[in-house]
């Protein structure tokens, strides 16, 4: 084992880490925050800036998976596609069954520009977590209690209020509503069944009054809808904390781009397609896993330097105060201060390991294992 892959095993290194996340995160928040009182004098300025500061937050996840792990992201696609990306607004239809989709996607984003403006239908839990759900707040994302009843007026003017959005984004929607699992797979597979519709063997069943909103109000300002199918060679099931341990993953992400014309205006015939997207996303599932290889030809978007160099920014900002503080500490010889920077520490890796825990399937959310019974 050569000296930096020792590093990328070593606890402490990834303290560090944390604490450089967490407590840029907490500033940018801060500035977030400031930045309200462009809102009534200058929205699209406010949106320009938010843009910016989620970057700097995110962008050090990405280089985690770029840089650190060394994790290779690898496009399926055709060339007039391809060119498309980073010059319009789009819908993301994204399959749900890793802890890091989302992080392939938000490589993907940086590559082509898009990262700091990406969006997302998230569940409203998130709202209340530090820095992801606040960072989140502030970029208008829209947040949903997955109870329609209850999300439809909400859902509507969030989406309505991104007509006018000045930077090019991804809307991400995760139509599965949930990770997949084998216990909500078996549960949606009986709805399917009760509503004649096609069994799929690895989605679940999309939920499609999110999809068919979308469509509806980001009309006339998204020009296409991107199915993404994602899977990692070698039957690999990575995680946030592999990629922290510097874990290489391989990751193989099949995009076919529908442009909305193309997609039925009426509710109904647009959930159809929706139901017809996921039989063929399926295929493409059975596909990968017989041959190992997507259809389409393969493009590797370079990575770029700016994720390493926005984390290497803040790492010097951060961490040269914290060992001058921590040296001093130890060279006072005081029990009391010392007890209370090693408390310190522990809290800070009691709430890094929490903020990776949002992303593990096996403590995801039970939506899903009653959820697929009720009607959607």
């Amino acid at each position: 084992m050569g000296f930096i892959a020792f590093l990328k095993t070593q606890f402490i290194v990834h303290l560090l880490i944390g604490f450089v996340f967490v407590v840029s995160g907490l500033i940018i928040n801060f500035i977030q925050l400031c930045t309200l009182v462009l809102w009534p004098i200058n929205k699209q300025l406010y949106r320009r800036v938010n843009c910016r500061l989620a970057y700097s937050l995110w962008s050090q996840l990405v280089m985690l998976l770029e840089w650190w792990s060394g994790t290779e992201c690898t496009l399926f696609s055709d060339e007039a596609t391809v060119k498309t990306f980073g010059k319009e607004h789009v819908i993301i239809i994204l399959n749900h069954n890793f802890e890091i989709d989302f992080l392939c996607g938000w490589t993907m984003t940086e590559r082509f520009g898009v990262l700091g403006s990406s969006k997302v239908l998230a569940k409203r839990e998130l709202l209340y977590v530090p820095l992801i759900g606040w960072t989140w707040y502030f970029l208008e994302i829209v947040f949903c209690k997955r109870k329609w009843e209850e999300d439809r007026d909400t859902v509507i003017e969030g989406l309505k209020r991104l007509s006018d959005y000045p930077e090019y984004m991804w809307f991400l929607l995760y139509c599965e509503g949930t990770r997949f699992t084998e216990t909500k797979h078996r549960i949606s597979m009986e709805v399917a069944e009760s509503k004649g519709l096609p069994k799929l063997k690895y989605h679940l069943l999309p939920r499609t009054k999110g999809f068919t909103t979308a469509v509806q109000c980001l009309r006339g300002t998204v020009s296409a809808v991107y199915d993404v199918t994602l899977n990692f060679r070698g039957n690999k099931n990575p995680s946030l904390l592999g990629i922290l341990y510097g874990k290489k993953y391989e990751a193989d992400m099949c995009v076919r781009r529908f442009p909305l014309e193309d997609i039925p205006q009426d509710e109904k015939e647009a959930a159809n397609w929706l139901h017809k997207l996921y039989q063929e996303k399926d295929a493409l599932q059975e596909m990968y896993n017989q041959e190992g290889i997507f259809p389409g030809k393969k493009f590797k978007p370079p990575r770029r330097p700016w994720t390493l160099l926005n984390f290497l920014f803040w790492a010097t900002v951060l961490l040269s105060p914290l060992f001058t503080f921590g040296f001093g500490v130890f060279a006072s010889g005081s029990p009391l201060l010392i007890l209370a920077f090693l408390g310190l520490v522990g809290a800070a890796s009691f709430g890094v390991r929490r903020l990776i825990g949002v992303t593990e399937i096996e403590k995801g959310s039970s939506y899903g294992n009653q959820e697929f019974k009720k009607k959607e």
